[in-house]
C-alpha cells in the first residue's frame, strides 16, 4: 500500500465534527500525500414524483450540490494552506455505500478515510450499515474513525500465519506491507496473533485428558514457529511480535486497550451465505469490541 493519494468520505449531517478528515491531514502532512474530500448526496424529495416542474427540481438539486461542493472548498482551503494538495468532488445518488465504492473504482485511492460510528447507543449501532458495506467491498484499504482524542502513534496489525479463518498467505503480508508504509508517516506498530486452544473441558478421551499439557505446549509452540517465519523476511523486531491466547474476540481488543492502540489493522474476507452475510462473525466482534480507529484490508 503506498499512501499517495487520499480519499475522505465527509459526512453531510455534520458540520461540526469531521473526525476522518483530522486523520487524513494528519498521514498526509506526514507522508506528502494529496487527498480527495468526496460528499455522497440523496435528498429523495429532489426525485422524480416530487416536483411536478422538472426544471425547479433540477435547480434545486443543482443548488444543493453547489452548496455542498462550497463547503468542501472550506473544509479544503486549511489543508492547501499546508502545502497539502486538495481537490473536492461532490455525486448525488443512493444507496451512499454504491457512490463512494463507484468513485473508488474510478479514482483508485491508495486509502480510504471514513467516520465509522452513528449517533446508536448500543454498541451494535457504532457501526452503520454503510460502514459494513464498505467493509465488504471497498476495494481499496479502509480506515474506519471514531470520534475522539487520536494520538497517532501506535497501531497493531492481527496476523493469522496458520490461515485458521480460510484466508489466502498472501493477506497476512498485504497487512504486513501497509503496517511498515504507515510507519513512515510516524506510526509505531505491534503484531499480534491470537490462537485459542481446545479447553480441557472439551477434551473427552482419557489419553488426551492425560496428555493435556502436551498438547497446549505443542499448540503455542506451532503457532510461535509459524508466527516467527511470517516476519523471517521483515524488518519486525521480537519484541514487536505478540502472541495472544484466547478467544480473538476478546484477547486483540484487550490487547489494544492495554498498550493504548490508537489503529488496529485487520484483514478481511467477504462472505457469501447468509450466516457470514460480511465479513465473518470473529473479524466482526474483534471490531465492533476495539475502541480504536480500524484499518480493513481485503486481500487482492
Amino acid at each position: 500500500m503506498q499512501l499517495k493519494n487520499l480519499l475522505v468520505v465527509i459526512d453531510p449531517t455534520s458540520k461540526d465534527k469531521q473526525p476522518s478528515l483530522d486523520r487524513a491531514t494528519l498521514v498526509a502532512s506526514r507522508t506528502g500525500a494529496a487527498v480527495e474530500l468526496l460528499i455522497c448526496d440523496h435528498n429523495s424529495a429532489l426525485e422524480d414524483g416530487y416536483f411536478t416542474d422538472r426544471a425547479a427540481q433540477q435547480r434545486a438539486r443543482t443548488a444543493l450540490l453547489a452548496e455542498r461542493m462550497d463547503w468542501l472548498e472550506e473544509l479544503a482551503q486549511p489543508l492547501r494552506d499546508k502545502g497539502i494538495e486538495t481537490r473536492c468532488k461532490v455525486r448525488w445518488g443512493k444507496p451512499l455505500y454504491n457512490e463512494i465504492i463507484a468513485h473508488v473504482k474510478e479514482t483508485s485511492p491508495d486509502l480510504v478515510f471514513r467516520n465509522a460510528t452513528t449517533h446508536g447507543t448500543l454498541q451494535r449501532l457504532l457501526f452503520s450499515n454503510t460502514s459494513w458495506q464498505l467493509i465488504r467491498h471497498c476495494p481499496a484499504p479502509l480506515w474506519l474513525v471514531r470520534e475522539g482524542e487520536w494520538r497517532g502513534q501506535t497501531a497493531a496489525t492481527a496476523v493469522d500465519p496458520m490461515h485458521s479463518a480460510d484466508k489466502p498467505a498472501s493477506l497476512d503480508h498485504r497487512l504486513i506491507a501497509a503496517s511498515l508504509e504507515l510507519e513512515k508517516s510516524g506510526m509505531h506498530t505491534q503484531y499480534v496473533h491470537s490462537y485459542n486452544p481446545l479447553p480441557k473441558t472439551l477434551v473427552l478421551e482419557a489419553e488426551l485428558v492425560l496428555a493435556y499439557d502436551d498438547y497446549l505446549a505443542e499448540a503455542e509452540q506451532r503457532h510461535k514457529d509459524a508466527f516467527s517465519e511470517l516476519f523471517a523476511q521483515y524488518p519486525v523486531k521480537p519484541e514487536q511480535q505478540h502472541l495472544l491466547k484466547g478467544v480473538p474476540e476478546e484477547s486483540i481488543p484487550r490487547f489494544v486497550q492495554e498498550n493504548a492502540v490508537d489503529l488496529l489493522i485487520m484483514g478481511a474476507i467477504s462472505r457469501g451465505n447468509l450466516e457470514n452475510a460480511l465479513i465473518g462473525n470473529t473479524a466482526e466482534r474483534v471490531l465492533e469490541n476495539s475502541d480504536c480507529d480500524l484499518l480493513v484490508i481485503k486481500p487482492v
